[in-house]
């Protein structure tokens, strides 16, 4: 009797996951786990990087798990939007479409590029050098002012950085609105 390698087997062992993966969720399933990741990542390296400079703290911790919260809730809105709208388009006389996640995908992709490129700041604000694309640093921090004043407003107005506070200025005095500012 021959022995077994297991590198064959678990190569076997992860294939057979993967087909049943795909063959149960398609394609779309795996534009989810890659969004899984990237979320995983982005948070995972955003917190390395704070601790890196000293300024880590649990308030902007939860601000940004509140925020990948809030991302989940929009995926789960853009399928259900998929959802109705394949059922609508379905059952309207004499159209004979067939609309398959439009909303979703689209949805997905864009989340799993903003990730990427706060992974890319965050791997900056650790020191990893940055690279040039289309003339511009690529993971330059453009968007690290913003996620640091929408992690002050999560942890009630001021948020301590390198042993200070930073404060916000009152709502109404331009002060950041959430997430999507700027």
């Amino acid at each position: 009797m021959e022995k077994r390698n297991l590198f064959v087997s678990g190569k076997a062992v992860v294939a057979a996951v993967c087909g049943a993966f795909t063959a149960a969720f398609g394609w779309l399933g795996w534009l989810v786990v890659a969004w899984a990741a990237c979320m995983a990542l982005d948070w995972v390296s955003g917190s390395a990087a704070a601790a890196s400079r000293g300024a880590w703290s649990s308030a902007a911790a939860r601000a940004g798990i509140w925020h990948k919260a809030g991302m989940v809730v929009v995926v789960l809105v853009c399928a259900l939007t998929d959802a109705v709208l394949a059922v609508a388009v379905a059952n309207l006389p004499g159209l004979g479409l067939e609309v398959n996640g439009v909303v979703l995908p689209v949805v997905l992709v864009w989340y799993i590029f903003t990730e990427l490129g706060s992974i890319a700041e965050n791997a900056a604000a650790m020191g990893a050098p940055r690279a040039r694309v289309a003339g511009k640093d690529f993971g330059a921090g453009e968007g690290r002012g913003r996620k640091v004043r929408y992690a002050a407003a999560m942890a009630g107005g001021a948020l301590p950085v390198n042993g200070r506070q930073l404060c916000l200025p009152p709502s109404g005095e331009g002060g950041p609105a959430g997430p999507d500012e700027g």
